[in-house]
C-alpha cells in the first residue's frame, strides 16, 4: 500500500508540495471550499494522475463525470510517475462550484513538484543493493523471503587498536565494532551498504530537510559511517548509532546516491531480536519560526547475522592444539593424523596457553555470513584460566572475528566449552534444522545442580539457526557433553551416525571375551605404575557394575532426547564400549580413556587409545571400535593421552580444537 500524505488547499493563494515518487497526496477539499460550493471539478496537468473516491469507488479522470458533489467522504488522490525537471512544473486546479450557478465560485491550485527519496539495501540477499518492489520494512525468513543483512563487525582489520591495560600496557585488541573510525578498506568490506537516493530539481532538497535516524532502541546496536563524494578513508565518518540518533542529509548537486555503510555492534541476544530499523525522512520547512514537518519516510530493516557453529561433519581447516610441559608425543601423533587429513595445525606454545592445555573448553569457532561476506568468528567462553588471552591475541585479526558473553554468576565446569557441541542437519517431525541444533549439558532432570550460564544459553538461543537442545551432563565429573557423545560422517542414512558411550556395550564385549577364554587378559598394559586389571576382576567387582549401570540409564536418558528432538532412529546411532568410575561425590569420570571424546578431522579420526585387554595380541576395544567405525570408510588412529590428558579428566577432543569450513546452505533460506 503506498505511504499517503494529506494536503492542504487554498482558495486565496496557490499551494505548493513535493509528492514524493511512488506516493499518494490526498487533498483536503472539503476544508478549503467556499461556504455555498455543493460540487467540484478537478484536473490535473499530464504528469498528475488524478482519482475521485465517490461511495467506495475509485473513478480514474479524465471522467464522464465533470462534476462531484461535495458529500462526506469524496476524497482527490493524486499520484506522479516521473520526477520533475523543474519545480512546481506539475499543477491541479479544483473548482468549487455552488447550487445554481456555472461560474465557479472559488478556485484553488496546486503545484506539484516530483522528486525521488528512496533508501534501499540488499533486501532481494544478491550481494549488491539495487532497487525493489519488496517491502524493504519486513523481514522474512525462507527461500522467498526478503530483506537486508548486517554483520557484526567482529573482526580487527586495524593492526595498531588495542584496548590499554590500566598500567597504560597493551592489553588487548580492539574489535573493529568497538570504535567509530573506519580504519581500512577492508574494515568497509565488513559492512553492509544502504544507499540513499534523492532525484529530482537540486533547488527543493534547499528547502527541504532530509534526516537518516534511528531508533532508540536500535542506536546501540549498530553503527554507520558515510565519506561523501570521497573515497579517502579519513572523510568516513561516524554519523549514526551510540548517542546519535539521527543524521542530516545534504544532497550535493551532482549527487544523486549516498552511500552509508552499517556495521553490527551486537549479534542477537535476549531483548534484541537482531531486527534494526533506519528511516529516511524529508521534511518540509514551513514559515519561519515554526518547526519542520515530516512528510515522507522511507524505512529499510536489516537482521544481524546469527553466529554459527560448524559440527564435526563439515571439512577440517586448521586444527589447535596446546603445547605444555608434558604432551610432546601428544602434539605429535595430533600433528601427524592432521597431515594425513591434510589439515594445517596451529601449536598453541606454553607463553602463550601458560599450562593450559584444554583448548576445546576455551573456545568454539563458528562463522558469520552475510551475501556479501562470510568470516569466522571464535567464541570466547567463560571459564578465563591460562589460554583466557589466547584467542584475542592470537585469533582475532583480519576477516577473524571474536565473541565473548559477561557472565556475572560463578562460572562452573559446564560453562567450558567442552559443553557446547552441534549436531549435523537434521530433519525432526518434517521441521527441517538444515544447520543442525546445539547440544549443551545441564543439571535437568536434576533440581539444583551444575548449569551452563544463562547469558550463554540466552546467547545462544537467540540466534535462532541451532535451536538449543539441553542434555543431563551434570551426572559427570567434569560435566560436558562431549564426554558421552560425538558425531562422524557417513556415507549413509543422514549422512553421519552419532557416537555414544556406553557400560552395556563394554560388559557385553567383555563378558564376551570371558566366555572365550580370555578372563585373565588385562588392561593397560605399557603404563608405568597403573595396576593390570583383568577382564574377569572388571566383571566381578559388583560396585563398579552398579556405578556403571547407574552411568548406562543416565546416557539412556539422553539417547532419548537425542532420537527425539534430533529426529534420530536406532539405526543412526553407534554404541561406543565405555566404563565409568565414581569420585567421591559420585560423579562419573572414565574408567579408561573415553573414546568418544574423538578429534573427527574428515574421514581421519583421532581416538583416546584405551589400552584395552589384550587378546590375541590386540587390544579388543580398539578392535571393536574399528570393526563399527571402518565400514563406513573411517580411518581410526588411537592416540594416547593417558597421562597427558586422560588423567587429568579428559581427552583428545579436550585437548583439541578445530576450525571448519562454513555450511553451504545460505542462513537466511531456512525457516526457524
Amino acid at each position: 500500500m503506498a505511504q499517503q500524505r494529506r494536503v492542504q488547499l487554498c482558495t486565496q493563494r496557490p499551494t505548493s508540495t513535493v509528492c514524493v515518487l511512488g506516493t499518494e497526496l490526498s487533498l483536503d477539499i472539503q476544508g478549503s471550499a467556499p461556504k455555498d460550493a455543493i460540487a467540484f471539478h478537478v484536473q490535473g496537468t499530464p504528469g498528475v494522475k488524478v482519482y475521485v473516491v465517490h461511495e467506495t469507488q475509485s473513478v480514474k479522470l479524465p471522467s464522464s463525470v465533470t462534476r462531484w458533489p461535495l458529500a462526506t467522504g469524496t476524497e482527490v488522490l493524486l499520484t506522479m510517475e516521473a520526477i520533475s525537471k523543474d519545480v512546481g512544473d506539475e499543477k491541479v486546479r479544483i473548482s468549487y462550484f455552488g447550487e445554481a450557478s456555472g461560474v465557479p465560485v472559488g478556485r484553488a491550485m496546486l503545484y506539484l513538484t516530483c522528486v525521488e527519496v528512496s533508501l534501499d539495501a540488499d533486501t532481494g540477499r544478491s550481494g549488491s543493493v539495487s532497487r525493489t518492489l519488496v517491502d524493504k520494512a519486513t523481514w522474512t525468513w525462507g527461500p522467498d523471503g526478503h530483506g537486508a543483512i548486517l554483520l557484526v563487525n567482529c573482526d580487527r582489520d586495524d593492526p595498531k587498536s588495542r584496548l590499554m591495560g590500566d598500567g597504560g600496557e597493551p592489553k588487548s585488541q580492539l574489535t573493529d565494532n568497538r570504535d567509530t573510525t573506519v580504519c581500512s578498506y577492508e574494515d568497509l568490506k565488513d559492512m553492509s551498504q544502504m544507499v540513499l537516493r534523492t532525484r529530482g530539481p537540486r533547488t527543493i532538497f534547499t528547502g527541504h530537510g532530509l534526516v537518516l535516524h534511528v531508533g532508540f532502541s536500535d542506536a546501540d546496536k549498530v553503527g554507520v559511517f558515510y565519506g561523501g563524494n570521497s573515497v579517502a578513508l579519513e572523510e568516513y565518518k561516524h554519523v549514526l548509532g551510540g548517542e546519535k540518533l539521527a543524521y542530516a542529509v545534504k544532497p550535493s548537486q551532482h549527487q544523486e546516491e549516498s552511500i552509508f555503510y552499517v556495521e553490527g555492534l551486537a549479534f542477537p541476544d535476549a531483548g534484541f531480536s537482531g531486527l534494526v530499523a533506519f528511516h529516511v525522512t524529508l521534511l518540509e520547512s514551513p514559515e519561519k519560526g515554526l518547526l519542520e514537518t515530516p512528510i515522507f519516510t522511507d524505512t529499510v530493516v536489516f537482521r544481524v547475522a546469527p553466529w554459527i557453529m560448524t559440527p564435526n561433519t563439515l571439512a577440517p581447516l586448521e586444527v589447535f592444539v596446546c603445547s605444555v610441559e608434558d604432551n610432546e608425543d601428544f602434539v605429535a601423533a595430533v600433528s601427524a593424523l592432521a597431515e594425513e587429513a591434510k589439515c594445517p595445525v596451529t601449536i598453541c606454545p606454553l607463553p602463550e596457553n601458560r599450562n593450559d592445555r584444554w583448548i576445546q573448553d576455551e573456545v568454539e569457532f563458528g562463522y558469520v555470513q552475510a551475501p556479501h561476506k562470510m568470516f569466522p568468528v571464535v567464541f570466547d567462553s567463560p571459564r578465563d584460566r591460562g589460554l583466557k588471552d589466547f584467542p584475542v591475541r592470537s585469533i582475532l585479526g583480519p576477516d577473524f572475528g571474536y565473541v565473548a558473553q559477561e557472565t556475572p554468576e560463578n562460572t562452573s565446569s559446564l560453562d567450558s566449552f567442552g559443553n557446547l557441541e552441534v549436531s549435523p542437519p537434521v530433519t525432526v517431525r518434517s521441521k527441517e534444522y538444515p544447520l543442525g541444533r546445539i547440544l549443551i549439558g545441564s543439571s535437568f532432570p536434576r533440581f539444583g545442580g551444575r548449569r551452563m550460564a544463562k547469558a550463554v544459553r540466552n546467547f545462544l538461543a537467540a540466534q535462532r539457526v541451532q535451536a538449543p537442545v539441553e542434555l543431563f551432563s551434570d551426572w559427570l565429573q567434569v560435566g560436558h557433553v562431549d564426554e558421552f557423545l560425538s558425531f562422524i560422517p557417513a556415507p549413509d542414512r543422514k549422512g553421519f551416525r552419532l557416537l555414544l558411550a556406553s557400560p552395556s556395550a563394554c560388559y557385553q564385549l567383555l563378558r564376551e571375551k570371558q566366555e572365550m577364554g580370555y578372563g585373565e587378559a588385562t588392561m593397560f598394559h605399557g603404563l608405568h605404575g597403573v595396576p593390570k586389571l583383568s577382564i574377569n576382576e572388571i566383571l566381578g567387582n559388583e560396585a563398579l557394575r552398579k556405578f556403571n549401570a547407574y552411568a548406562q540409564s543416565c546416557i539412556s536418558w539422553n539417547r532419548d532426547i537425542l532420537k527425539r528432538e534430533l529426529g534420530l532412529a536406532e539405526q543412526d546411532i553407534i554404541d561406543i564400549p565405555q566404563l565409568f568410575q565414581a569420585d567421591d561425590q559420585a560423579r562419573a569420570m572414565a574408567y579408561f580413556p573415553d573414546m568418544v571424546n574423538m578429534l573427527v578431522l574428515g574421514r581421519h579420526l583421532g581416538i583416546p587409545k584405551p589400552f584395552g585387554p589384550l587378546v590375541a595380541g590386540q587390544c579388543c576395544l580398539e578392535e571393536r571400535v574399528r570393526a563399527l567405525l571402518q565400514p563406513l570408510g573411517l580411518s581410526c588412529t588411537f592416540i594416547n593421552d593417558f597421562f597427558s590428558y586422560h588423567k587429568l579428566a579428559g581427552e583428545v577432543h579436550c585437548g583439541t580444537n578445530v576450525r571448519r569450513k562454513p555450511f553451504a546452505f545460505k542462513w537466511w533460506r531456512m525457516v526457524p
